[in-house]
């Protein structure tokens, strides 16, 4: 084996566990709730929401309830 190969990859795997680390540390320092907007940094580590109504909202379709309602009239 090359050791200079083996020492380059190892270099590189301490460069990403360092930057996974930051982000870490990033994270547990702004555990409070803050108003307004959310730091750059933060923009791509939390999922996009989904908009609309949730799915066990009151408001169901309204054409099934109306031909419900006109079968019993």
């Amino acid at each position: 084996m090359d050791i200079s190969k083996i020492l380059a990859d190892l270099r590189q795997e301490r460069e990403q566990l360092e930057e996974a680390i930051l982000s870490l540390e990033r994270l547990a320092m702004g555990r409070g709730r803050r108003r307004g907007r959310p730091p750059s940094w933060m923009s791509g580590v939390e999922p996009a929401r989904k908009r609309g109504r949730p799915l066990g909202s009151k408001n169901k379709n309204t054409s099934q309830s109306a031909k419900a309602s006109s079968a019993v009239v």
